[in-house]
């Protein structure tokens, strides 16, 4: 028989019962989740599926963290290097401080650990290459206010609005780049069962990234406690 586990919205599986009972064991299916088969008329939670099974010896209290169910076991968190991981809410913070300087740069910071995880990451030169055509842009933004503040006639560029379609072009090309990169690595080498929204992906690029780095660093801390107290 296979069961669904499903959790915040999102389904996994189909899983065997001893699947279900691994995948426990190793944290990367909590108790608590939501498990439903073709023949059950509705949703229950793990721990219960698997007593009624004639699994024992799972408790039904939370985990510490939540850590997304996956197909394979979890990878051993010290095989890569982890995330970058300071807190979304401090990227925000600092990248309004200094008006957008910041995120900048720590894209190109994550994007450079991603080259380290997947060496044939492309999402670093989308960056680098989409901010030089944006610091391109804006030297000509200022010969515009230098011009104006010194009532001088100031003649627009024709490539001017050229370039700033193609840095933001490029750039976006990054955020999807650094998306499927992310998704490849963390439902591969190290299955955590990661899912990106691509319509968060285009609004919020770096910051929504940043948001499950976080949250990935959570889940390997918790693998390594688990290793660690057996």
């Amino acid at each position: 028989m296979l069961y669904h586990v499903s959790r915040n919205g999102q389904m996994y599986g189909p899983y065997t019962i001893e699947d279900l009972q691994r995948y426990v064991l190793s944290g990367n299916v909590l108790p608590t989740d939501l498990a439903k088969s073709d023949s059950m008329p509705e949703w229950l939670p793990v721990h219960q599926v698997l007593s009624a099974a004639g699994v024992g010896g799972f408790a039904a209290a939370p985990a510490a963290y939540p850590v997304p169910a996956s197909t394979a076991t979890a990878a051993d968190p010290s095989t890569y290097p982890d995330p970058p991981n300071l807190q979304w809410g401090l990227v925000l913070l600092f990248n309004v401080l200094t008006c957008g300087l910041f995120m900048a740069v720590w894209n190109i910071i994550v994007s450079a650990w991603m080259k380290r995880v997947q060496p044939g990451s492309q999402a670093m030169i989308y960056y680098i290459a989409g901010y030089a055509l944006l610091l391109l842009n804006s030297g000509a933004s200022f010969g515009f206010i230098f011009a104006m503040h010194h009532h001088h006639v100031y003649h627009h560029h024709p490539l001017a609005g050229i370039i700033a379609l193609a840095g933001w072009v490029v750039r976006l090309i990054a955020r999807f780049t650094m998306r499927a990169n992310l998704e490849e690595h963390f439902n591969g080498p190290e299955p955590l069962g990661l899912r990106l929204s691509g319509v968060m992906t285009f609004f919020f690029g770096g910051l929504y990234h940043q948001y499950h780095l976080n949250r990935i660093n959570e889940i390997k801390n918790a693998v390594r406690y688990r290793r660690t107290a057996l």
